[in-house]
């Protein structure tokens, strides 16, 4: 929660192209997504105005996050923002009932990784996807600490491992990696 302010500074359209990241996510007025690692809400509320007859669910672990999420939704107005405690090894979704769920650079955060991914499985319709947008790894200039990073190497190593498959690779956000990947099968 510390670094609240850092996730909504002015300058992150800029770096990051956040609007172009959102528009790339291709979602219908209907779509159920789910932001994971939701933060601040600085996805989760511009992406509820790009699905107004869907549901956006803000999932978190921190509790002061959770305490901010549920202020900014009040205080927005926001109908179709749903804010969920999550916990470090579980989302705690409604099974088969999320069209995409996204992950912004939050990925290389989990502490359990596989138990995440699985359980954002069971919450996934037949269809639904992970989209997962990380910082570069693979590219020293970009001016963030390593550890906050990931390669699409190590990214799709373990997704295979959790069953899925990347369907969908673009790097045309300035500095991170936008990749789609869906359930095998």
């Amino acid at each position: 929660a510390s670094g609240a302010d850092w996730l909504e500074r002015p300058e992150r359209q800029t770096e990051e192209n956040t609007d172009l990241a959102i528009d790339s996510m291709k979602l219908g007025l209907a779509a159920v997504i789910a932001d994971i690692g939701a933060g601040t809400g600085f996805y989760t509320f511009r992406i509820a105005s790009k699905v107004p007859n869907g549901k956006v669910y803000a999932v978190e672990v921190q509790e002061e996050l959770i305490r901010y999420l549920e202020e900014k939704k009040s205080q927005t107005g926001t109908q179709n923002v749903r804010v969920i405690r999550g916990d470090s090894i579980r989302v705690n979704l409604p099974e088969s009932s999320v069209d995409l769920a996204i992950m912004v650079d939050v990925y290389h955060e989990l502490a359990w990784p596989m138990e995440i991914i699985q359980s954002i499985r069971k919450s996934l319709k037949p269809d639904g996807r992970i989209l997962l947008i990380e910082y570069r790894g693979e590219d020293l200039s970009i001016p963030i600490k390593a550890l906050h990073k990931t390669t699409v190497t190590q990214i799709s190593r373990e997704m295979k491992a959790n069953d899925f498959i990347l369907e969908r690779q673009d790097e045309f956000l300035p500095i991170q990696h936008f990749l789609v990947f869906r359930k095998k099968g």
